[in-house]
């Protein structure tokens, strides 16, 4: 018994350390956003006491948050809905046998291998595409970048999982007289969903959060997003500790609040597979 308690706290113990320096200082910027810039300059590390809730409504009406997280809001709900159908249908068609084509594992490599390369050395020939398509300082612009840019990596992650499905259970839909489109709607896709879930959650985080794209591609300060307001706070012209840590949990709840509510399907999509039968 003895034995086993002290395994258990072995692997409680850095399970404990990391989560306590992983949410410090998350927990320090929430007790710095009801605090003002002179009392964190009195003492970095004290309690909100008392809180200062009005910062929120400050920050949401004077420093025009509210139409940065519209703006935000719009781009990555668009985006992670286009890239979660057009990413779903691809990793299937790229799955299952029946869908083979020619040169189908060749064009899949060259997705996968985009994956690599870095952000950077795509920015330029966006740039002209958009330029030449007038999409440059449009919202719609940023959300064609952004599906262009992550649809392969969750094209390989549900592709992965599709491979994993029965096939018998693709032929008893088509026994049933499923088309090759009810089928995957109504059958493969419900069957995918804590692997959906899982991209989901990452290109929502990444999305959300995204800053080089956002700030190359959009220079109309009505249409900037959350990433980008943030920057304004810490500018050369104006530098508030107190705003901008109330301005990063503008930003960070929705992320957070997604989590909570999806963290189970979080879970059983990066499990799964781990376990056959």
């Amino acid at each position: 018994m003895l034995r086993a308690r002290l395994a258990k706290g072995l692997l409680l113990g850095p399970v404990l350390v990391y989560t306590a320096f992983s949410a410090g200082p998350y927990l320090w910027t929430a007790m710095m956003s009801l605090r003002t810039t002179d009392e964190i300059y009195r003492s970095h590390y004290g309690l909100p006491i008392p809180p200062h809730w009005w910062k929120f409504y400050t920050a949401w009406t004077e420093f025009g948050s509210a139409t940065y997280f519209r703006n935000s809001a719009i781009v990555t709900l668009i985006a992670v809905t286009l890239i979660t159908i057009f990413g779903a249908m691809a990793g299937f068609g790229f799955a299952r046998k029946r869908y083979a084509f020619p040169m189908r594992e060749p064009l899949f490599l060259m997705i996968f291998l985009s994956v690599m390369f870095p952000p950077q050395i795509m920015i330029l020939s966006l740039f002209q595409i958009l330029i030449n398509y007038k999409l440059f300082n449009t919202l719609a612009g940023l959300i064609l970048v952004y599906v262009a840019t992550e649809l392969p990596v969750t094209i390989y992650l549900l592709r992965a999982f599709f491979a994993q499905i029965p096939v018998e259970m693709e032929e008893a839909a088509r026994i049933d007289g499923c088309s090759d489109w009810t089928m995957f709607w109504r059958v493969m896709f419900p069957i995918a969903l804590p692997a959906v879930a899982t991209t989901l959650i990452l290109n929502f985080i990444y999305f959300w959060n995204e800053f080089l794209y956002a700030v190359v591609f959009i220079t109309k300060q009505e249409i900037r997003t959350l990433p980008l307001a943030i920057q304004f706070l810490v500018s050369d012209q104006y530098f508030d500790i107190g705003m901008l840590a109330t301005g990063l949990m503008i930003a960070t709840l929705p992320v957070l609040v997604m989590y909570l509510f999806l963290s189970e399907w979080f879970v059983k999509g990066m499990t799964a597979g781990a376990i056959k039968g």
